[in-house]
């Protein structure tokens, strides 16, 4: 019961909080704070879950503090990046349009929701086991996932910066090894978590497996890896190193080169 009365009131606020956005969004015309209000909830429904469910275990903790890490560090470099740019390429036929606006606002709840359920299940049971395998095999995975996704912005960032690589793309460090390597690390640490939280699963419960595979969907097949994809390929698809990069680095998943 408490479970299902946490969960309804995350998915209130959730809501509201995105619609108070594009609200504000719509008016302004500014897609500027998007990614900082989509890590702002996660964070907020994190400590919001632990709080109504009503316990206070070691796994709950661990668990909302990485998600804490994961939306502060992912939301100031998004908004800093955002602030930089003035744009995000995503909105530009979206920012003058309320109702497609408010479809993107929607689906970001959603998003949201989603990819955080694992957590809010976790954080709603009352029940609780000692820390296991699953527990620290899965808080190592979103640690390797963390890291990738870190290093791969940052790494990214300082090629963009420097002058003498303008107008060339990133294969170096994790790019490398992956053509998309940050977004590797997104779907490690998701499925860490979830990895973590199914110590005190049952039943249907275990379908929040959903959680990272939905996130792999969305980056692999949706707003992420198809959109860069095509925008690099129209860039750079001519170009011979380009051509030979898209044949002997992989696509998601990393493979060291030989």
């Amino acid at each position: 019961m408490i479970m299902g009365s946490t969960l309804a009131k995350c998915a209130a606020t959730d809501l509201g909080i995105q619609w108070a956005g594009w609200a504000l969004a719509a008016a302004f015309k500014t897609e500027k704070f998007y990614d900082l209000a989509g890590s702002g909830t996660f964070i907020l429904l994190a400590h919001l879950s632990r709080l109504w469910g009503g316990a206070n275990h070691v796994r709950q903790n661990v668990q909302t503090g990485l998600v804490t890490a994961w939306g502060l560090r992912l939301g100031t470099f998004l908004f800093m990046r955002i602030l930089k740019d003035g744009h995000d390429r995503r909105f530009n036929n979206v920012r003058d349009s309320p109702g497609t606006f408010f479809v993107y606002w929607t689906i970001q709840a959603v998003w949201v929701f989603m990819t955080l359920l694992p957590t809010l299940m976790l954080n709603s049971e009352k029940r609780d086991v000692p820390l296991g395998t699953r527990d620290y095999i899965g808080w190592a995975v979103w640690g390797l996932g963390f890291a990738s996704e870190a290093i791969a912005d940052q790494q990214k960032l300082l090629f963009k910066r420097d002058p003498d690589n303008a107008g060339k793309f990133i294969q170096s460090g994790l790019w490398a090894y992956s053509r998309h390597p940050n977004y590797f690390g997104e779907i490690m640490q998701w499925s860490g978590l979830w990895l973590s939280a199914s110590s005190v699963m049952q039943g249907h419960q275990y379908l929040s497996v959903a959680s990272p595979l939905f996130v792999w969907f969305l980056l692999r097949y949706v707003s992420g890896i198809p959109i860069l994809e095509k925008q690099a390929i129209k860039k750079w698809g001519s170009d011979p190193a380009f051509q030979d990069y898209i044949k002997n680095t992989p696509l998601l998943w990393p493979w060291p080169r030989f």
